[in-house]
């Protein structure tokens, strides 16, 4: 059986036939490691047991009780239901943002109906017992393992038949025969392998934990991300409390949805009205804060976007950003200094986001807009206004997605006032009472009064 040396980068999974210093692909320097290939023989090909049997699609039988509640709503939110028998899920975030101690919260109600086996390659048992301890996980059939070596969690899987396999994490893991050490590219591409393998052919539910690199994406080669069926991404803030769980891919849902939870002394902690946290403790008639509603999945949710306008006294002023995308910043402060005149190259502008949660949507730049417009002249936005709306180049206002969603959750929280593209209404529909409507950050402005 011949074999041949593949280079891989584990930032981003380029494949390359030598060893290079920097990734084509990504440009990260010193990620190609080796990964050998074997080369199946002819005799091999050529013996190949057929262990399945093709069905007509109409002639598949349902499966009943496909999905398991994991006893965490929002946890079931992202997962479009709960966990599905026989898939694989991948778990990442960074190191101690709540990975761990949400897996175990979970055991306990998976527990229930079902058996559940948790193999820790990074803690040991008894630093599990403790954990669980604190959180009051004492109950069900839930075992623990703590090793390292795949093999032998796979071995004791067999045995015990359990219907939950958790696998925390899949960097520590090796497997027998693989010339890489823990963590590389050629072990995590084989130990996930395996375990997908195992999740299909014995129906059970495998969630799989995985570390985040510097940049913020999942360690290890890209095709991890492939293999698995669901890939949730827990973000936020250490420093903060809020913990948001984002499915980034979902075989079995959708990837808009997004569970918020709140990390406690006890554990963490859902959160099914995350507005009212975020504006809790709002300051009242101070210049620089602006409420805007975006959509997180099918949820509408109502944070607070905070500017500060400085006059700076360098020749490049600094430009700095907190839950939302500085390049998006840019773009606004470049937008409003050519269709307003505002001398923003003038100052310092700093923007923040409220509770450590992250903005991507577009419909939140009139609200960024008004919060830097308002610091810099220092008059504030009224406190029962929300901003929805996306900025064009030309200062346009772009219309939004799910108007009504986020009419409705602005109106349940007590804004009176709610600003509004025109081009939501554009076909004769009214707007209802409390939305203004405008067509440009010109007409927008007016909030300021003259």
């Amino acid at each position: 059986m011949k074999s041949k040396s593949v280079y891989i980068c584990s930032e981003c999974g380029y494949q390359s036939a030598r060893w290079l210093g920097k990734c084509p692909g990504c440009g990260s320097w010193n990620t190609l490691e080796e990964y050998i290939e074997e080369e199946e023989s002819e005799s091999k090909k050529s013996s190949v047991v057929i262990t399945t049997v093709a069905q007509k699609l109409n002639e598949v039988e349902e499966a009943d009780n496909i999905r398991v509640k994991t006893g965490c709503e929002e946890l079931d939110r992202v997962l479009g239901g709960g966990l599905v028998s026989g898939s694989a899920v991948l778990l990442c975030g960074e190191p101690g943002i709540g990975k761990s101690t949400l897996l175990l919260q979970i055991c306990a109600s998976l527990s229930k109906d079902g058996t559940v086996l948790y193999a820790s390659g990074e803690e040991s048992a008894g630093q599990l017992k403790l954990r669980a301890d604190r959180l009051g996980v004492k109950k069900g059939d839930i075992y623990v393992l703590a090793d390292t070596n795949l093999d032998s969690v796979l071995a004791h899987a067999e045995k015990l038949q359990p219907d939950v396999l958790i696998v925390d994490s899949i960097q520590t893991m090796w497997k027998n025969g693989v010339n890489s050490t823990a963590g590389g590219v050629s072990q995590i591409r084989e130990c996930a392998s395996a375990l997908i393998r195992y999740a299909k052919e014995n129906g059970v539910s495998v969630i799989i934990v995985g570390h985040v690199n510097k940049e913020g994406s999942i360690a290890g080669p890209k095709i991890l991300e492939h293999m698995v069926d669901t890939v949730l991404y827990f973000e936020g803030d250490r420093r903060q409390s809020f913990r948001l769980i984002r499915a980034i891919k979902n075989r079995f849902g959708a990837t808009d949805e997004v569970s918020v939870f709140e990390m406690s002394g006890d554990g963490l902690k859902e959160v099914s009205n995350p507005s009212e946290l975020l504006l809790a403790g709002r300051p009242k008639g101070v210049s620089g804060n602006c409420a805007v509603c975006t959509m997180e999945g099918t949820r509408p949710l109502i944070a607070e976007v905070q500017a500060l306008v400085t006059p700076s006294y360098y020749p490049s002023p600094k430009r700095a950003a907190n839950g939302i995308d500085i390049n998006r910043v840019n773009l606004i402060l470049a937008l409003l200094e050519k269709r307003l005149g505002l001398r923003f190259s003038t100052h310092d502008c700093y923007v923040n986001v409220i509770g450590g949660i992250n903005i991507d949507e577009p419909a939140a730049d009139l609200g960024l807009a008004l919060a830097l417009i308002s610091s810099l002249r220092d008059i504030p936005v009224p406190d029962d206004t929300v901003a929805i709306g996306e900025l064009g180049l030309s200062g346009e206002i772009r219309a939004a997605s799910n108007i009504e969603r986020r009419l409705k959750e602005a109106s349940r929280l007590g804004f009176k006032q709610v600003l509004i593209p025109s081009r939501n209404y554009t076909k004769g529909n009214k707007a209802p009472e409390g939305a203004v409507t405008f067509n440009s950050i010109f007409d927008a402005v007016r909030i300021f009064g003259k």
